[in-house]
């Protein structure tokens, strides 16, 4: 990849109490490791300067956990840091995940007078029932004050994390509670399929026959009548589970979905540069240990093949609406999509699941619904 541009993902592993259908490196009752681990990022902030010298910061995102369980002061100091250490477009977008119960006003406007620009806070339902069985602490109301604080503190660009495929949840719900997330004014929404993944609470009562998920038909039913519903509201579907007024899609996930380069700062985080993947001990002290004796808090770390580099770009691009560039893709690995795919894409044609366009190949509604399958095509 030849592009100056970079983004920088920095992961905050604390929360307040752990939902019961996460599975993602986050912690509750953690609160001691706070200080110390806030020193270990910028030790590793440090450490990865060399590897990305002369490259510009294009997005940064603070996520979790919940980034904001910060003090305000302290998250200020840490992205002063990064403003030190790195060469940051002044264009950047600059993100940060929030839970309600973590805003206040105040924080609010230290933060976006701090240079973050976009705020991404989870509110998951719109109904106090259904955010009650997913282990949630906040109530709607939360929400949407927390928006109303978000807007009077000067963002301008808000998402808001949805799930459909609750336990217990009917279609009119999902669409209510797709409707209160528009209602707020939100810039964009992200709506995703909750997926119980084993060894959580939530998976662990749907197995026990506790609490029933809906069936697939009706998941795909709320999946489709969303799309229909954010669309006719004025949002672009321009990622699988991602919607946005024009011109507010997320740069930084972009950056995945275009599968281009990334550094991940802190405990659990990813990073991707130069055909080489590798990613940090999820365990916080591991990860602080780590940092303290090497200045990298690096597990696993592996070389990403030229043949699995352009699937993955495959990949991650028909995740978007625009699919996959012919362009980029020539431009990134010296010949065009039908060099490498060429079979492929016109059986996919042929079955009604890949449309080919001047300058992009992405996929149908059929093909969005059997991606998984799409996918299996281009792993031959």
């Amino acid at each position: 990849m030849k592009s100056g541009t970079i983004g920088l993902y920095v992961h905050i592993p604390f929360c307040l109490r752990k939902c019961l259908y996460c599975d993602f490196p986050s912690y509750a009752q953690k609160g001691h490791l706070m200080d110390e681990y806030l020193k270990a990022l910028k030790v590793e902030a440090d450490q990865v300067k060399c590897k990305i010298a002369g490259r510009r910061i294009k997005t940064i995102f603070l996520g979790g956990g919940t980034p904001t369980l910060y003090h305000e002061k302290e998250l200020v100091q840490l992205l002063d840091y990064f403003k030190q250490s790195y060469l940051i477009c002044d264009e950047a977008e600059i993100t940060t995940e929030a839970n309600p119960e973590t805003l206040n006003p105040q924080k609010l406007k230290v933060l976006r007078e701090a240079g973050i620009n976009r705020i991404s806070i989870g509110m998951q339902a719109g109904q106090d029932k259904h955010l009650k069985t997913l282990g949630r602490i906040h109530s709607v109301v939360d929400v949407e004050r927390g928006v109303d604080w978000a807007r009077r503190a000067g963002f301008g660009n808000i998402n808001l994390d949805l799930m459909f495929g609750l336990p217990n949840q009917s279609v009119d719900e999902w669409i209510e509670s797709l409707d209160k997330a528009v209602k707020m004014g939100v810039e964009h929404i992200s709506a995703y399929a909750l997926i119980l993944e084993e060894g959580t609470p939530l998976y662990e009562l749907v197995d026990q026959g506790d609490l029933q998920s809906p069936p697939e038909d009706m998941e795909r039913e709320m999946y489709h009548t969303g799309v229909h519903f954010l669309k006719s509201q004025g949002y672009n579907h321009y990622e699988i589970s991602n919607f946005a007024k024009p011109g507010k899609e997320c740069k930084h996930n972009l950056l995945y979905w275009q599968n281009n380069e990334y550094i991940g700062l802190g405990s659990g985080a990813h990073s991707y540069l130069h055909g080489n993947r590798w990613s940090n001990y999820a365990n916080i002290c591991k990860y602080i240990d780590r940092i303290s004796k090497y200045g990298n808090g690096i597990e696993q770390s592996e070389e990403i093949s030229l043949p699995t580099q352009r699937f993955e770009t495959v990949m991650m691009g028909l995740r978007l609406n625009s699919g996959v560039s012919k362009e980029m893709f020539k431009e990134r690995f010296g010949h065009g999509l039908e060099y490498y795919y060429g079979d492929i894409i016109e059986n996919l044609k042929e079955k009604g699941m890949l449309i080919e366009a001047d300058t992009s190949i992405y996929l149908t509604t059929k093909g969005m619904d059997l991606q998984n399958s799409v996918l299996l095509h281009f792993m031959e």
